[in-house]
């Protein structure tokens, strides 16, 4: 438990004891003592003074002397007005320093047999064009809230929904059968999943000729976009699969492969995995089943045109399309089918969808739905819902072929780590082989730490040269501090200084390295608080305010310099725990930090 947590329970007994009163820990203020006074913590006393009916300063001084008898951390107080003043002891902050350097995984909870199972879905693509930048921030945001989760106590699987159906699988299909000559990704050298979001794009492009053309023989807008020949084909292929037609089904078989196989290389260089991926062309059935199940039990109903529907009116909503005229489903059908095959696959005790806000209103509607199937877990589903990422020039359109695919993000990334390293001379006697990993290393912390520092419930602009710069709040920051501190160790060693972990508790602890120490002991806090808001935002933030707390130290104090062997053990034993709370934090970031750079 912290010491702020300690404080705040006893100051709770203590107006208990002292006053006979009874308050929540939320009425304790504590911050952080200003500078120009003695002591590391100050209670604000003044919301008290209507239970002791004393003065502030009096008040103060009661508290003061109950926390001091019994708190052994408190080695000492003073009154100022209406603030109590706490000097922490040496020896808590030394404990606190021993505790984090001996903790393998320092802050993190362990997984147990009793722990609850959370089942976190994300990534979610289509089978019809590669991943792109709005992917990256979807599967980075749920990578990173699977390894926060984890490091908070839970069994975690994590799960993709591949959407490999519809209209839009059948374009791709249909413009490659028009103009693919037989092109493969073999016999093009392109990789299949760009090669299949090339004839996506295709599609379009011949689709809004052909529109064109039949406007301008006099047909309205509507009308031509139903009668252009190239969605005709589209529709009648999507008929055909439905009806399982064996030449239909082999194509988007062997095109969806293709996917398949790009998508795989691309989240290997993100770094991201899955333990279970559903796929959309078997989970929409089990849905058609729930759905004509829900109609014949009346919980939904059906028009005229055969089309079902759901009257979500009695919950402040409208009607929900859940089957088509000619018995085709929608999303939500797809979805109500992969929610109840996921809870007979695992025990989950949460389920969490990683999908952008657009989808907030289908969410909030698949919950409704779900629970008046009769599904217990239809109420607890959470939508982790997360703002747009953009570029400079503006949003992308997958049709119009103007998205940044994340393949092309990635090298660009691995590009400017290059030339920003060698302009900078970071990388000076490494093998090419050494400083292509690092490049790498750089580029992927870069761009995971610029996307996950970012609230996820904001929109968020990504610009690729601002990304990696090695001062400010950046992935590349961070990672040259974690490499500066270990080119500290190893000249450490190479100088025959060992590091003896039983800290001599008479040592002073001074002002930075007491700041330093106590950005660490916040450590576990921050993490259970992102586990808590689902927010990779919170450990990014955190670490780079640890990485500036060193930084300072590091400028403002020598290490290997000083004379005093007790203060130099204790300040090597500081610079290792720090690194391996960024080493630690990173990590839950899934962003790797150099051991030199």
């Amino acid at each position: 438990m912290s010491i702020e947590l300690i404080i705040r329970d006893k100051v709770v007994e203590a107006v208990e004891k002292l006053y006979g009163q009874t308050v929540d820990s939320s009425l304790v203020q504590l911050q952080n003592t200003r500078k120009e006074f003695e002591g590391d913590l100050t209670v604000v006393v003044f919301p008290f003074l209507r239970m002791s009916k004393k003065s502030p300063e009096q008040t103060a001084s009661d508290l003061g002397k109950f926390l001091q008898d019994h708190v052994a951390e408190i080695s000492r107080f003073n009154v100022v007005k209406g603030f109590l003043n706490l000097v922490i002891s040496s020896s808590y902050w030394l404990n606190v320093l021993n505790d984090a350097v001996r903790q393998e995984t320092y802050g993190y909870k362990q997984v147990t047999p009793e722990s609850k199972l959370v089942m976190v879905e994300y990534s979610s693509p289509n089978t019809n064009k590669p991943l792109h930048l709005g992917h990256i921030r979807n599967n980075l945001l749920g990578f990173s809230l699977c390894e926060i989760l984890k490091a908070n106590g839970y069994k975690v699987v994590k799960t993709n929904i591949v959407n490999d159906r519809g209209i839009h699988i059948c374009k791709s299909m249909v413009a490659w059968l028009k103009w693919g000559n037989g092109q493969t990704p073999e016999s093009s050298g392109i990789k299949g999943d760009h090669l299949v979001g090339d004839y996506y794009v295709k599609f379009d492009q011949e689709y809004r000729k052909e529109i064109a053309e039949l406007v301008e023989k006099g047909l309205p807008k509507e009308e031509a976009e139903q009668q252009a020949p190239s969605m005709q084909a589209a529709r009648e292929m999507l008929r055909k699969w439905e009806a399982k037609d064996p030449e239909t089904i082999e194509l988007w078989r062997t095109m969806n492969q293709w996917v398949y196989d790009g998508f795989d290389v691309t989240y290997r260089e993100l770094g991201v995995d899955f333990d279970k991926i559903y796929y959309e062309s078997e989970t929409y059935l089990y849905g058609k089943e729930e759905v004509l199940r829900g109609l014949r039990e009346g919980i939904f109903y059906q028009k005229d045109d055969g089309s079902v529907w759901a009257d979500l009116t009695g919950e402040g909503l409208d009607h929900k399309i859940l089957l088509r005229s000619d018995g085709t489903s929608v999303y939500m059908t797809q979805d109500i089918g992969t929610a109840k095959e996921r809870f007979n696959d695992y025990k989950i005790d949460k389920m969490i969808y990683v999908v952008g806000n657009e989808q907030n209103y289908h969410f909030q509607v698949l919950s409704i739905l779900l629970d008046k199937l009769g599904f217990e877990f239809g109420k607890g589903l959470h939508h982790f819902s997360y703002g747009m990422v953009e570029l400079p020039n503006g949003k992308m359109k997958s049709r119009e072929g103007t998205v940044v695919d994340a393949d092309d993000l990635m090298a660009e990334m691995v590009e400017v780590a290059r030339k920003t390293s060698e302009e900078l001379g970071k990388l000076e006697g490494y093998t090419e082989e050494q400083a292509r990993e690092t490049y790498k290393m750089i580029a992927l912390g870069a761009l995971k730490y610029f996307i996950l520092k970012v609230d996820p419930k904001k929109n968020m602009l990504f610009n690729p040269e601002e990304s990696i710069d090695f001062n400010g709040n950046t992935g590349s920051f961070i990672q040259y501090t974690h490499a500066r501190i270990k080119s500290v160790l190893r000249k450490a060693a190479d100088k025959g200084i060992s590091v003896d972990y039983n800290l001599d508790q008479g040592i002073a602890v001074e002002g930075k390295e007491q700041e330093l120490i106590k950005k660490i002991s916040l450590f576990p806090d921050v993490v259970s608080e992102a586990g808590e808001m689902y927010s990779p935002a919170v450990i990014a933030n955190y670490v780079y305010d640890l990485v500036k707390e060193f930084n300072q130290f590091y400028h403002d104090f020598s290490i290997l310099g000083e004379e005093d062997p007790g203060k130099r053990n204790l300040r090597l034993i500081l610079a290792e725990t720090v690194g391996k709370v960024i080493k630690l934090g990173m990590k839950l970031l899934g962003v790797d930090v150099p051991e030199r750079m």
